[in-house]
């Protein structure tokens, strides 16, 4: 199993109804088709939103507020990219929108505010220790080098561990957020309900049991044509 798979499984098991309600405005790189925040905002003020009045005015609240800054909001793109890289079968978390999410659950969930800015300072304090410069404005290289002592809790050296926490926190809502983006969807190939037809018993079944429709149940019940009009009881 790939990370990419490994990722998948971890997203599935802490799906959240929030997390499917909920996409943020893109500030970063081209923009998708997901929706904006201002179109969010929209959404909410409609009666088909699904969201009481007080739910929807506290959405509105939230995405009119920005928790992290510019510099922290650049800081976690490039880790959700490390997280969930553009791949030849969907895109990136960046291409999710995925950062966009983040910053939303921070203002959602204010528990996560501190666990979140707190490791983002963590890291550039390590990677200026290590780089002499900030995680954002290290090279791709020494950003993996910086990642890897913290990827991985088992291997981690103790005096990283609020890095591996951080970095652990990351890589849980990196992969909620893109695992119920569109993209994220998508890749998971998740095709929701579907219309179903049910053809009959088969006939190696029925042939089996030595049994077989009779005229009248095929006319009336097992006719393809007749699929979607409703049915009428006989008179």
């Amino acid at each position: 199993m790939d990370r990419r798979e490994s990722l998948k499984v971890l997203a599935i098991g802490s799906l959240s109804a929030s997390a499917l309600l909920v996409g943020c405005e893109k500030n970063y790189g081209e923009k998708g088709d997901e929706k904006s925040t201002s179109e969010v905002k929209d959404d909410a003020k409609d009666d088909g939103y699904g969201r009481t009045p007080e739910e929807k005015e506290r959405d509105a609240k939230l995405m009119k507020e920005q928790f992290f800054t510019k510099e922290e909001m650049a800081t976690i793109a490039i880790l959700c990219d490390i997280i969930i890289p553009k791949d030849d079968h969907s895109g990136s978390a960046t291409d999710a929108k995925v950062p966009d999410f983040i910053e939303f659950m921070a203002k959602d969930q204010p528990s996560h505010q501190t666990p979140l800015r707190g490791g983002l300072r963590w890291l550039n304090i390590k990677s200026t220790k290590l780089f002499d410069k900030p995680f954002a404005d290290a090279t791709e290289k020494q950003q993996i080098q910086l990642v890897d002592l913290i990827a991985y809790p088992e291997k981690a050296a103790p005096e990283n561990a609020q890095g591996v926490a951080f970095f652990t926190l990351m890589r849980n809502m990196t992969a909620t957020g893109f695992f119920t983006s569109k993209i994220g969807i998508e890749d998971l190939q998740y095709k929701g309900n579907q219309p179903n037809a049910w053809d009959g018993v088969p006939d190696d079944v029925l042939k089996q049991y030595g049994l077989e429709y009779d005229q009248k149940t095929l006319a009336q019940c097992l006719k393809n044509e007749d699929r979607g009009k409703m049915m009428t009881w006989d008179s």
